[in-house]
């Protein structure tokens, strides 16, 4: 535990994750150029600052957590920071090519980069029970391997820098099918006078059933969308960025297009910082 870490972006799961760093006694400092959402880790007397030169020059290894390529781009790269020796791992969700190109920036300033995406939400992140996956060489997974296992108990190497952006944005599209789906099915049944109870005993002891739809189920039911692990918004960056890798690939994505159309609706009809169980509102009015 000698590393010494920058983490850049204190959103939801940054914010967690520093606070996961700190309490196993990492030696870390986070960076966000919003003053208030440092607020947290102040109190806690986590090192911060709103200047990501400061943190980076105070750490070995980086670890981005940033909201896409853009805000990256503008925070490492415009102007670039003293990346030379250090390690940029990057741990939110960018698409793969952004990845390589992320890759080859920082290889030019004299950096090392792997990327790192993760599946699960704030819970998860204060646990340490991420799904961690790796893309990056052999030599990297195994270097980087204890730090890893901070956010994860099991990270896996699926391939070179950009397979594990894209293995988590299959993920992450699956997060919108299933909670469409459920929405629509749920919805329904609320309209046909179906008990939701006895939906969700049939639907638990078959094959259909996945965990998510009972971690949802008292949010669509009740229309709470409040506290949100994963917002709506960052739901409609992330379909999007899935349907743009998909562009070159003789893959059919009309089911995606459908639900990104929801998913857009719900963000303009103001709930983008909600969570994105929101998207039931735009299937269906209150019954």
């Amino acid at each position: 535990m000698n590393w010494r870490v920058a983490l850049l972006g204190v959103g939801l799961m940054g914010l967690a994750m520093v606070q996961r760093l700190a309490a196993l006694g990492v030696s870390v400092i986070a960076y966000n150029r919003t003053e208030a959402k440092l607020a947290p880790l102040r109190q806690q007397q986590i090192p911060v600052t709103t200047n990501a030169a400061e943190a980076v020059e105070k750490a070995d290894v980086v670890i981005l957590m940033l909201s896409d390529s853009e805000a990256i781009g503008q925070v490492i790269l415009n102007p670039p920071l003293p990346l030379h020796n250090k390690t940029v791992i990057q741990m939110g969700t960018i698409s793969p090519t952004e990845s390589q190109q992320l890759a080859t920036q920082i290889q030019a300033v004299g950096g090392d980069y792997l990327e790192a995406p993760v599946l699960g939400s704030i819970p998860e992140a204060k646990n340490g029970t991420l799904l961690v996956m790796v893309g990056a060489t052999p030599s990297q997974f195994d270097q980087w391997l204890p730090l890893l296992r901070c956010f994860g108990e099991n990270p896996i190497l699926v391939g070179e820098v950009g397979k594990a952006a894209a293995l988590k944005l299959a993920l992450n599209q699956m997060i919108a099918g299933l909670t469409a789906t459920f929405s629509l099915s749920l919805a329904y049944l609320q309209h046909q006078g179906v008990d939701i109870d006895t939906f969700m005993t049939i639907l638990r002891q078959s094959a259909l059933y996945a965990p998510t739809f009972d971690k949802k189920l008292n949010r669509l039911c009740h229309r709470d969308f409040a506290n949100p692990n994963f917002p709506t918004k960052h739901l409609l960056k992330d379909i999007r960025l899935f349907l743009s890798s998909c562009e070159n690939l003789p893959l059919d994505t009309t089911i995606l297009q459908a639900i990104e159309t929801v998913v857009q609706k719900t963000v303009e009809a103001g709930e983008g910082d909600s969570d994105y169980s929101a998207i039931i509102n735009t299937i269906s009015s209150l019954p």
